[in-house]
């Protein structure tokens, strides 16, 4: 169970980290109505890409190093709370956000809670 936990956040976090870099002037329009159009944006959105793939490269090093396991389970559920947190946080001050936004809120929700049941499990 910890293993499969940890490579789905892995995998959905790199895909969706390989869409905010690889091509931020192009995706992100389209996706989340977000032009980038500066230097600076593209950098801003090339590093959470580079913040994305490190976490999940951690959470890969978890499913192959049981020493890791126990702490990129913790790593994944404090990574969820705080995106989470900082939607409901958006939504409060901001309001409604897009559709696609409101998904990955709730799909972050989802995983910090199967990451306390997972974190259960291996305790």
């Amino acid at each position: 169970m910890v293993k499969l936990y940890l490579l789905v956040s892995a995998l959905g976090l790199a895909v969706i980290g390989l869409s905010y870099g690889l091509m931020p002037a192009k995706f992100l329009p389209l996706v989340v109505d977000i032009p980038v159009t500066t230097i600076d944006s593209k950098h801003v959105f090339r590093a959470i890409m580079g913040l994305y793939l490190g976490m999940a490269s951690f959470w890969g090093i978890g499913i192959y190093s049981p020493q890791f396991s126990r702490a990129a389970v913790i790593s994944v559920i404090c990574f969820m709370v705080g995106l989470a947190f900082g939607r409901v946080l958006s939504l409060l001050a901001d309001g409604i956000a897009s559709p696609l936004l409101l998904v990955y809120l709730g799909l972050e929700v989802v995983m910090a809670v199967l990451g306390v049941l997972v974190l259960r499990s291996i305790e």
